[in-house]
């Protein structure tokens, strides 16, 4: 599977969140005041060259869709962090996202749950 740069991620986050826009639409969601409208069409077309995104160009304004699965890239970049930072240990991971103490009591309770249905799997 592909593994997106940063400022392709950006762009992705925006498609998966919009659906189908135009690179107006994306460039107008991106953070980065300082980067030029040219600078994001050529990303996006770059992404459709690599197969992230899908171009429909039968209208005037071309608009993109992600065709990375929000999902699978999320848990691919999980795995990849999980392996480089915890030695692939999932423990270390949500023991440490646990004790920056940012998560809600409606959190831990999800946190509870989930582990509580994995317990009885």
């Amino acid at each position: 599977m592909m593994k997106p740069t940063d400022s392709e991620m950006e762009i992705l986050q925006i498609l998966w969140e919009k659906g189908e826009s135009s690179v107006r639409n994306v460039h107008e969601q991106l953070d980065k005041k300082d980067v030029g409208y040219t600078t994001t069409l050529k990303l996006m077309q770059i992404m459709h060259d690599k197969a992230m995104v899908s171009r429909d160009s039968s209208a005037k304004t071309h608009l993109y869709k992600a065709l990375l699965s929000k999902e699978q890239t999320q848990h691919q970049f999980l795995d990849k962090m999980i392996d480089a930072v915890y030695n692939g240990s999932t423990a270390r991971l949500v023991m440490q996202a646990l004790g920056n103490e940012r998560a809600s009591k409606e959190e831990i309770d999800l946190i509870k749950a989930y582990l509580k249905n994995l317990e009885n799997t």
